[in-house]
């Protein structure tokens, strides 16, 4: 290839560069005015290229859908990539629902820490009244001698303001967080107490991340696992999530 070519490609690659870079920008206004067309009080957490062309990735707190680049379509589902199978939707929720969790101080948490070494840590959102995240409770020092480093955060599913809540704003306020945890699961209804707590924030956190049920299982990585898992399934999912 004499020089003169070899300018011209290089040329052309700089030029292709700058129109996909400027297309972009076009894209992300677009894509933004289109949205706030369609919901004028809608929050956009991050607006950036997709994984296919033609599209940008639109990030509305939990919910992820797919808009043209000239605001004219929008495509609300899962994307999944056919040739590894991997759910590219899922993972970015899974980034957001990571960042947002790393957010919640450990002071902020009740935990339940592992027997010995720590491999694994996982968020659960529950409710103190929900039969399933009794049973979890039930077997959490199964979940901490497999090294499963259990947080709680608080999600009453009747609301705030609710007796659920109410049960929750006690535990968390009790002298033995842990302790008053255990017995209410239990059944037992907590001694009431009032102080400075994060229920209400836990409780908004949980709907902004996606928790629709209790108990809701989130990894460090940001996966969302709804419902019970038994101890030893679990162990088997977080190493399976952990592989490369």
């Amino acid at each position: 290839m004499n020089r003169k070519i070899v300018l011209l490609v290089i040329a052309s690659l700089f030029s292709t560069a700058a129109l996909a870079q400027n297309n972009g920008s076009a894209g992300e206004a677009a894509v933004r005015a289109a949205m706030q067309r369609l919901v004028p009080d809608v929050q956009i957490d991050s607006i950036k290229q997709a994984p296919f062309a033609g599209f940008m990735e639109v990030l509305l707190g939990a919910q992820l859908v797919y808009v043209s680049n000239d605001g004219k379509y929008l495509i609300d589902g899962q994307l999944i990539e056919m040739a590894t199978r991997k759910n590219l939707s899922e993972a970015s929720k899974g980034a957001v629902r990571s960042t947002r969790l790393q957010k919640v101080t450990d002071g902020e948490r009740i935990r339940f820490a592992a027997e010995g070494q720590k491999k694994h840590r996982i968020t659960v959102f529950t409710d103190i009244d929900c039969g399933y995240c009794r049973r979890l409770h039930d077997q959490i020092a199964e979940y901490n001698q497999l090294g499963i480093e259990v947080d709680y955060l608080f999600f009453p599913r009747a609301g705030l303001g609710s007796h659920s809540f109410d049960k929750a704003v006690s535990v968390w306020c009790a002298p033995d967080q842990n302790a008053a945890m255990t017995l209410a699961k239990s059944g037992e209804e907590p001694v009431a107490a009032q102080c400075d707590n994060p229920i209400e924030s836990h409780y908004n956190l949980g709907r902004e991340l996606g928790v629709t049920g209790t108990p809701a299982l989130v990894t460090d990585s940001g996966t969302l696992i709804p419902g019970y898992v038994p101890p030893a399934d679990l162990i088997v999912r977080l190493q399976q999530l952990a592989a490369p």
